[in-house]
This record gives structure tokens, sequence and C-alpha cells, in this order.
């Protein structure tokens, strides 16, 4: 599954058989020449997993340039090209707010361009709120591996906020009544 540009892998084991759900961009590759591929890999999960039957889907990510993990996986097979870190940066960064990203952040670290000191570089276009617990973000890592070392790439993906569909609303708690004071009513004494 090397090439088939794999975003997830979703394991769902209810009782003694499971179900694989593999998002990828390319599902041709992954279900090969009349399915022979996808029988292949569904032998061998049964055989890895000791079960009868392994349910295996295969989900296409229609926007792959708006996945995290799938533009990870892009850069570091630029960097192992050897080509220059900031143009693969700039170039899926821009990709991405194109295809609808309200938000990207992408972080090399590493012996970039070979250089002997490793160091850390970011860039980010739009907004990437990471404290917002209702932001919608999507995040990747990878690591590409050079003739100097280990590049490591983190991407996230802001897509924008999630709406209350999947949320529970909190029960809302009833307030204590307070005890109002009219002025002068503290000190009243009987005349």
């Amino acid at each position: 599954l090397a090439g088939a540009g794999v975003s997830r892998i979703i394991i769902e084991r209810p009782a003694k058989n499971a179900k694989i759900t593999i998002y990828t961009a390319r599902p041709g590759v992954v279900i090969g020449k009349k399915g022979e591929d996808i029988e292949k890999l569904r032998v061998e999960l049964r055989k890895r997993m000791g079960l009868p039957d392994v349910g295996l889907n295969i989900e296409e990510v229609r926007k792959p340039e708006v996945d995290a993990q799938l533009i990870a996986e892009s850069i570091t097979q630029q960097l192992e090209k050897r080509i220059m870190f900031r143009r693969a940066m700039k170039r899926a960064m821009q990709n991405a707010m194109r295809l609808g990203a309200q938000g990207i952040k992408i972080m090399s670290a590493g012996r970039l361009n070979g250089i002997e000191i490793a160091r850390t570089e970011w860039y980010r276009e739009g907004r990437v709120p990471l404290h917002t617990l209702r932001a919608d973000i999507d995040y990747g890592f990878a690591e590409a591996k050079t003739t100097y070392g280990i590049i490591g790439v983190k991407v996230w993906v802001y897509k924008g906020d999630q709406t209350g569909q999947q949320e529970v609303a909190a029960p809302a708690v009833a307030e204590p009544e307070k005890k109002v004071r009219k002025s002068g009513a503290k000190h009243a004494t009987a005349s």
C-alpha cells in the first residue's frame, strides 16, 4: 500500500470478526486489476488476525490536497527527491488553500537542505486555531529518509468549525435565586 496514498485506516472489531476501512487517494492501486490485490490483502489479514471473515472497504479521499496525512507524505516524497523544502512546503500550502482549506500550518524539522546544524522551520497560511475545541483540524505526520538523515514533517489543516450535530449539549444548570436588598433596609430601626 506504499504507493496508494493511504490517508487513514479504521479497524472495527465487533464480536469475532473485523471490519477494516481504508481511506486512500488512489483506490485503483489498492484494489488492483479485477480485485486481485484486495483479495491478497484480505487473505493476509485473515491469516494475521486469525478470523474467518474480514470485511474490507476501500473509501476514496475526494480532495487529497486537503488531507493532512497525504500532504505530509507528498512533502516527504519531494524531500527524498532532493527538492528544496521551502518550495515543497509553499506549493502544498497553496494547493490546500486553493481547494477550500481555511488554514494550513506545515512544520519541517531536521537537517534541512543537508546543513550541519538541524533546525525547525514552519509556515502558516490562513488561520489554524489549535486551542479551539470545536475547530475541525486534520493532523498528519511523515518522515523523509534523506542521505543526511531523517526530516520530520508535521501538517495541520483547518477545515472550519464543527457543527453542533456531533456534540451533546450540556444540561443547563439552574441558577440559585439571588435575594434583592433595598438600600436602607439593612439599617432600619424601629422608632
